[in-house]
C-alpha cells in the first residue's frame, strides 16, 4: 500500500513536471497537435490556419487538462477548405479548446466543431470556451457544434455561434449517442437556419467506461438564443428543443435545468420546446408572432413529458404563452409566471398546480412593462415601478433546482412577491436584452 501511494504521488508530480506551454503557427501547428501530453497548453499564434483542427487521442487527466487556445492579442482563425469538418475530435478527454475562431468556407455540409463516430469514439470532459464559430450554414444540416458519439461532462461557455444551419446539435437523431450532464452557459447563438440548439432524445444508454450512471442535470443558463426570418427549407424549427431522457436504466431521472436565458424571435415556430424532465425558471421570452406557436411548448415530441416545473418566467408574445398538451407523468407546477399573449395558458385540464400566474393579452403588456416592443434595440421587459407584484410565493418545492432563488439578473428573490423573471429593478450594471453575450 505504501509503495502504491508513493508511486501515485511520483506520477502526479511527474505530470506537472513535464507539462509544457508550447507555441505554434500556421506552418507548424499540425505537427504540434500530435505531440500534446497531459497538462500541456498549446497556444496558436495569430493568423489563419488553413488545414482544420484535427484533435485525436488527446487525453489529459482530471488534474492536468490539455489546452489548445488562441493568443491573448489577435485571432487564430481555423478554416478547412477540404470536404471535412473544421475541427474534429477523436478519443479525447479533459480537453479545453479556447479563444479560437472557426470560420466556414462554404464547403457543403461542413461543421464547425464535431465529435462523431458513434460507439467507436468517446469524448468526455471537454471545455469549449470563448470561441467564435461562424458561417457553417450551407444547409440546415450544417452545424456549429455537433456531437454524434456518447459525450459527458462537456462545458460550452461564452461562445458566439452565428449564421450556422443549426447552432448546436447534441446527440443523434435516432436517440443514440447521448449528451450527458453538460453545462451550456453564457453563449450567444443567433441567426441559424434551423435550431439555435437541439439536444436529442435518448434511448437506453450504452455501457461505456466511466460514463455517469447516477442522476444529474444538463444545465442551460444565461444564453441568448435569437432567430431571424430566414426560410427553413427542411422544416421550421424552434429556437431550442430538448428531448426526453431514457425510459429505463441510467439517465431516467436526469433533468434539464433551463434558467436565466433570453429567447427572442421565431417567425414560424415556438421559442422553447421540451419533453422529458425539465425545470424552466427565470427566463425571458419575446416575439413569437405565429398564432399557432408558443413561447414554451411541452409535448411528446419523442418521449413523454414527465416533469414540468415552470416558474418566474416573463413571456411577451403573440399566439400562446405556455402550451402543454398532456398531464406530465411525474409532477408539474406552473407558478409565478408573467405572461402577456393572445392565449397566455393552454394546458391539460388535468393539471391542477397552475397557480399565481399574472396573465393578460398582448395589448396589456405596455401597462405593466417598460418597453414590450419587438424592436430588439428598444426592448425592455422589466416591470414598471409597482407593477407585477402580488402575494408571496412559497418556492420550497423548487429548492433542489439550481439557482431557484435568483432572478434573471442573478439577484436574490427576497420576498417572492414578484411575477415573472425580474425580482427587483435591474442594477446599473445589469445586462440588457440584446443580441450580445449575456454577462454575469
Amino acid at each position: 500500500m505504501h509503495f502504491a501511494f508513493t508511486l501515485s504521488i511520483l506520477l502526479f508530480s511527474l505530470t506537472y513536471a513535464t507539462a509544457a506551454t508550447k507555441h505554434a503557427n500556421p506552418v507548424t501547428y499540425r505537427k504540434a497537435l500530435t505531440e500534446l501530453a497531459a497538462g500541456d497548453t498549446l497556444i496558436l499564434e495569430a493568423g489563419i490556419y488553413e488545414r482544420g483542427l484535427p484533435v485525436s487521442d488527446c487525453k489529459g487527466t482530471p488534474a492536468a487538462w490539455i489546452t489548445i487556445q488562441g493568443p491573448e492579442i489577435g485571432t487564430a482563425e481555423i478554416r478547412q477548405p477540404l470536404p471535412a469538418n473544421c475541427a474534429e475530435l477523436w478519443q479525447c478527454a479533459y480537453l479545453a479548446i479556447k479563444k479560437l475562431t472557426f470560420q466556414g468556407t462554404g464547403v457543403s455540409g461542413q461543421f464547425g466543431i464535431s465529435a462523431k463516430g458513434g460507439l467507436e469514439n468517446t469524448i468526455h470532459h471537454v471545455l469549449i470556451e470563448d470561441c467564435v464559430i461562424s458561417d457553417f450554414g450551407t444547409s440546415q444540416a450544417a452545424v456549429g457544434i455537433s456531437t454524434k458519439t456518447p459525450t459527458w461532462n462537456w462545458i460550452i461557455r461564452r461562445n458566439v455561434v452565428r449564421r450556422c444551419g443549426t447552432g448546436l446539435y447534441l446527440g443523434n437523431s435516432n436517440g443514440a449517442d447521448p449528451f450527458i450532464h453538460g453545462i451550456i452557459e453564457h453563449n450567444l447563438v443567433h441567426d441559424p437556419i434551423g435550431y439555435c440548439m437541439e439536444i436529442k432524445f435518448q434511448n437506453p444508454r450504452p455501457d461505456r467506461p466511466d460514463m455517469p450512471t447516477k442522476p444529474g442535470s444538463t444545465i442551460i443558463r444565461h444564453n441568448v438564443f435569437i432567430k431571424n426570418d430566414t426560410p427553413s427549407p427542411d422544416g421550421d424549427r424552434p429556437n431550442v428543443l430538448v428531448g426526453g431522457f431514457p425510459e429505463t436504466g441510467p439517465g431516467g431521472d436526469d433533468l434539464y435545468e433551463i434558467y436565466g436565458n433570453f429567447f427572442h424571435h421565431n417567425p414560424r415556430e415556438s421559442l422553447l420546446q421540451a419533453s422529458g424532465r425539465v425545470t424552466i425558471h427565470d427566463n425571458v421570452f419575446s416575439d413569437c408572432p405565429d398564432s399557432n406557436a408558443a413561447a414554451i411548448r411541452l409535448f411528446r415530441h419523442d418521449l413523454p413529458v414527465k416533469r414540468a416545473h415552470i416558474y418566474h418566467n416573463t413571456i411577451v408574445t403573440a399566439g400562446y404563452g405556455i402550451r402543454i398538451a398532456d398531464l406530465p407523468l411525474e409532477s408539474h407546477a406552473i407558478v409565478g409566471n408573467l405572461i402577456f399573449a393572445e392565449t397566455p395558458l393552454l394546458v391539460s385540464k388535468a393539471m391542477t398546480q397552475v397557480t399565481a400566474n399574472q396573465v393578460g393579452n398582448l395589448a396589456e403588456a405596455s401597462t405593466h412593462l417598460r418597453s414590450p416592443v419587438t424592436d430588439l434595440n428598444k426592448l425592455d421587459l422589466s416591470p414598471k415601478p409597482g407593477q407585477c407584484v402580488s402575494t408571496p410565493l412559497d418556492l420550497s418545492s423548487f429548492a433542489t433546482d439550481t439557482a431557484f432563488d435568483l432572478d434573471f439578473n442573478g439577484m436574490a428573490k427576497t420576498n417572492n412577491r414578484h411575477r415573472g423573471a425580474y425580482a427587483s429593478p435591474a442594477a446599473p450594471h445589469s445586462w440588457r436584452l440584446s443580441q450580445t453575450m449575456k454577462t454575469p
